[in-house]
């Protein structure tokens, strides 16, 4: 039954049995008109036949007739008649009387007026007297079982039969009696039999072969072919992997099947990324680290992901609240509720307990899902374990409440800056302790506001370049001036990039070393008394001659020449001139500096310091050696306190030498102080080296430590070496020290050359 069904609605049967239905109706419709066009055809040449004959028989005894003899039209009958498919020959006079007969029991029989033989005319009164050939023949059957057909032919009234003597006839009759010939169509009949068979033979014969062509035909390149594409398509169908349709056709059926393949080739692409995605999806929906869950219209779970199922272990078809909450009843504020509402998203915060009785936060997001029609049936449901967010809030608020109880209450001022602007963004309560202003008053006010420098860019960019600013003049509410350290740490925070700004006020320390610096000097000054004492006695000492000389003179009332007199005021005055530079240098040596770092040259603070203490090496017999560079570039420093440097680095060294020559017993005349000058790697650099027994290397690391000294008691205070370090490392600079004990020491000082702004 199957089978049939499948033959019923094959394509390839409706293909075929269209075909052959039109081709057996086109070949049946020819073979019925052939047959019928044979049979007119033979049928017309028999009844033409006949009539020739009959008009032949009517020639042949017209003679007889003529002469009326009847012996002679008797056997002109018989003997016509007896040739092959000649029945019977008749002639009929006018009242229907066979006259003559090639069967002699026939002769003298009379026909009814309404036998088929007479009817042919006397069907009408008066009696047709013209016939066409249809209508003078008749078929009819023998008793012997074949057809015979009959052709009367009329014999009409020729003028020779109305004018002879032998047998009159009346003008008037046109008609004198009809000729019967009657001829057996058994022949004819199989002929046309024969006929009707080769016809119908011939169609089926046709009907079969062409048929079968067809049927092969749409066979090979349609029913196989189809069949092949019906397979492949169900092959889709199932998403099995699709394989190559084998149909090579150059025909709509072979172009189907390629496109049919590069379909399949494309749906097998598609469906493999679908599988991917939805493997993808699935394993998303299983593996993400939330909570999601599917909701029906009822709030019933239809379906929930592992991390749901572990963590609460619900029963199929639960209610959401339920498993969710141990709630018996749908929560007031339902996300869920909303989305079937109105078919949005929806968000909220929802808190529940775990099994160990603990408090859970989740953010809630609900999404509709739809049918193909746009229905919404159910809802999807995500939930983000928030608690440790929550968790981390709380310990953020505690932090930043801590952080703020820190932050204002170092006791330091901290500013909060834009790295750009360098506006003030936040800062603490110390900056009101330190510097008067409230935090409101230097809210989005710049930090530059309170640096009191010409240069405010180059401030503004060590701000944004440097970790440290040392010693800083900063401008209080009240205008009074402080000094101050400041650290810099970039940062972000939620106002983008900041620097974290804090000041220390250094002013009472620098006050502090700046008493240091000034017992210092003080006490350089104390330990070159004997110099400055010998270098005040020579002017003092000239002075004196040139003074007792004149006396001499004024006491002796004698005159003094013109020349003497002011080759001596010359001396006397260039003497005065001398005492006078070295006590101004030694005021301005001692008096305080004003912290303040200015541009310098290297070698004239070092062309000073000679003229203060070169005499104090001379007296003592230390040779000093200058090595200085020309055209040295100029750094930023303390004129004074660089001089300092100097004069404690000299006074070390002459003490060096002078402790070698004491545990020497003797002095020796090859000691000596080298001072030399260069530049390198955009650093001015500063040797002082002695011949002294120099530095062991366990006190290389102390020797500027704040009143460390190697001296004997009363003979150093320790603090020359560390103030010498301080003043060097305001200037930016570096101390080095290179020493072997016995060999004498060599101090480095490295201090950077400013680096120009170019004009714009």
């Amino acid at each position: 039954m199957g089978y049939l069904k499948k033959i019923r609605f094959s394509l390839a049967t409706k293909l075929v049995v269209a075909v052959g239905l039109t081709l057996l109706l086109t070949i049946t419709a020819w073979a019925y008109f052939n047959i019928r066009y044979q049979q007119k055809k033979m049928m017309a040449n028999v009844f033409d036949a006949s009539d020739r004959l009959a008009n032949t028989i009517k020639l042949g005894t017209q003679y007889a007739m003529m002469r009326n003899a009847r012996d002679d039209i008797n056997r002109i009958v018989v003997d016509i008649a007896r040739q092959q498919d000649f029945e019977a020959i008749r002639i009929y006079n006018k009242k229907g009387k066979i006259k003559f007969s090639s069967k002699s029991e026939e002769i003298d029989q009379i026909t009814h007026i309404n036998s088929p033989v007479c009817n042919a005319c006397h069907y009408s009164d008066p009696p047709v007297s013209g016939l066409n050939t249809p209508e003078r023949i008749r078929i009819f059957n023998s008793p012997r079982g074949y057809r015979l057909l009959g052709i009367i032919s009329p014999i009409p009234n020729q003028p020779g039969c109305a004018s002879n003597a032998c047998h009159v006839h009346p003008e008037d009759k046109t008609i004198l009696g009809a000729l019967e010939v009657v001829v057996s169509l058994e022949k004819t009949d199989l002929a046309i039999e024969k006929i009707e068979k080769n016809i119908i033979s011939l169609a089926c014969l046709a009907f079969f072969f062409t048929s079968t062509i067809i049927y092969l035909v749409v066979l090979k390149f349609v029913n196989r072919p189809i069949r092949k594409l019906i397979d492949a398509t169900r092959q889709l169908a199932r998403g099995e992997s699709f394989s190559a349709v084998e149909i090579r056709q150059d025909d709509e059926i072979g172009r189907l099947a390629l496109a049919i393949e590069t379909m399949g080739g494309k749906i097998a692409d598609n469906q493999a990324r679908l599988n991917m995605q939805r493997d993808e999806y699935q394993n998303l929906f299983e593996i993400v680290p939330c909570l999601i869950t599917v909701h029906d219209r009822n709030y019933r779970l239809v379906r929930y992901n592992r991390e749901f199922a572990k963590m609460f272990n619900p029963d199929p078809g639960m209610y959401c609240y339920t498993a969710y909450k141990g709630r018996d009843k749908k929560c007031r504020n339902c996300p869920v509720e909303k989305t079937f509402r109105d078919g949005k998203l929806h968000c909220s915060e929802e808190t529940g307990l775990n099994k160990d009785g603990t408090k859970t936060y989740w953010i809630t997001r609900t999404s509709p899902i739809r049918n193909s029609k746009g229905d919404i049936i159910a809802a999807i449901e995500m939930n983000l374990d928030v608690t440790p967010s929550k968790e981390l809030e709380e310990k953020l608020r505690q932090s930043e409440r801590k952080y703020y109880a820190i932050f204002n209450n170092i006791p330091n001022p901290v500013f909060v800056l834009d790295f750009e602007t360098l506006n003030i963004l936040d800062c603490n309560q110390m900056v009101t302790t330190v510097y008067g202003y409230t935090r409101e008053e230097i809210m989005n006010k710049s930090f530059l506001d309170f640096i009191q420098d010409k240069d405010l860019a180059t401030q503004s960019s060590r701000l944004k370049t440097t970790a440290v600013i040392n010693r800083v003049k900063h401008r209080k509410k009240d205008g009074s001036f402080i000094y101050v350290d400041i650290w810099i740490s970039p940062s972000a925070s939620p106002w983008g990039r900041v620097l974290l700004v804090t000041s220390s006020d250094i002013t009472n320390r620098l006050e502090t070393e700046q008493q240091l610096i000034q017992a210092s000097k003080l006490a350089t000054l104390g330990e070159m008394a004997t110099g400055i004492a010998h270098e005040l006695n020579q002017p003092l000492s000239v002075i004196k001659t040139v003074s007792s000389f004149f006396i001499k003179k004024m006491n002796k009332h004698e005159k003094i020449s013109d020349d003497i007199l002011s080759t001596m005021l010359v001396k006397v005055d260039g003497n005065v001139d001398r005492a006078s530079k070295i006590i101004n240098h030694m005021r301005q040596f001692a008096r305080k500096s004003e912290m303040d770092l200015e541009s310098v040259q290297v070698n004239e603070i070092l062309e000073r310091t000679f003229e203060i203490f070169s005499q104090q090496l001379k007296v003592r017999g230390i040779r000093l050696v200058r090595d200085v560079q020309d055209d040295l570039p100029r750094i930023m420093a303390d004129p004074g306190r660089l001089e300092q440097v100097f004069i404690n680095f000299l006074v070390n060294a002459r003490d060096a030498i002078e402790k070698k020559w004491d545990n020497m017993g003797r002095k020796d005349d090859d000691d000596q102080i080298v001072i030399k000058t260069g530049i390198e790697r955009k650093n001015v650099v500063i040797e002082i080296r002695d011949t002294g027994e120099g530095i062991p290397e366990r006190l290389s690391e102390k020797i500027f430590e704040p009143f460390f000294t190697t001296k004997e008691v009363g003979k150093g205070t320790g603090l020359g070496l560390s103030i010498s370090y301080g003043i060097i490392k305001e200037c930016n600079g570096s101390i080095e020290i290179l020493s072997e004990s016995g060999n004498g020491a060599c101090f480095v000082i490295k201090i950077p050359v400013p680096v120009l702004k170019s004009m714009p």
